[in-house]
């Protein structure tokens, strides 16, 4: 087992038989105030459990993801060891993220605060932006990202139609618990040249709510257990 990459929340390892393996970590994510935030591109803060948690709920929405037919890198995981074993997938140049809104929050509210309100509907908004951190996660349309040879038209129309069933998929297991999903951060990538899901899907890549309050990190989990 070799390590690839110590990444934010997981360091990446390639296994002997071609496949990879994630190790997930308890650190998270904060905004520019230093405040915990899905959306942040830095670590600020460490929380015991926070690794298991994210794992425990990516195993969960990917083998749900899966059984609807839709294609993720995610083979199989080890709760007692931390760790999700994943195929390989190429990333779109050296990585796109992709937003799906369903309420206005965060980086939408800063941008376009003259225009809307927090928490107002959304109807599955769907944005890109670039993995950079240096430059702060820019935003990007899909005519920039053919251009630049990044993404194809046709792949982020087949990104943005997978993004909008998956988060469906997410919502509705959330509202069936008595939460609200304001917002989920997903990537994709190619394997053997098809878009696939990648990457994790944890409380560090959404925002959900119970009633007004943000359940962040180790809580949402507990609606898991």
């Amino acid at each position: 087992m070799k390590l690839i990459k110590k990444g934010k929340t997981k360091d990446v390892y390639a296994l002997e038989n071609g496949n990879i393996l994630l190790k997930f970590k308890d650190t998270a994510t904060v905004g520019e105030d230093g405040q915990l935030d899905p959306g942040g591109n830095k670590v600020g803060a460490t929380i015991e459990g926070l690794g298991l948690a994210s794992l425990r709920i990516s195993k969960y929405f990917f083998e749900k993801i899966n059984a609807a037919g839709i294609l993720t890198h995610y083979i199989d995981s080890d709760l007692d060891a931390g760790t999700m074993t994943v195929r390989p997938a190429t990333f779109f140049g050296k990585g796109v993220e992709i937003i799906c809104r369903l309420k206005a929050t965060g980086s939408f509210i800063r941008r376009y605060g003259d225009y809307c309100t927090e928490g107002q509907d959304l109807d599955f908004l769907v944005e890109a932006s670039l993995k950079d951190d240096d430059r702060g996660d820019p935003m990007i349309t899909s005519d920039a990202l053919d251009m630049l040879g990044i993404m194809s038209k046709s792949e982020y129309e087949e990104v943005k139609t997978l993004t909008k069933r998956i988060t469906k998929i997410i919502r509705d297991d959330l509202m069936e618990r008595g939460l609200t999903l304001y917002d989920i951060k997903l990537e994709f990538g190619r394997i053997d040249g098809k878009v696939a899901l990648i990457d994790e899907i944890s409380s560090g890549c959404m925002r959900v709510y119970k009633g007004d309050k943000w359940l962040h990190t180790v809580e949402l989990e507990k609606y898991f257990l």
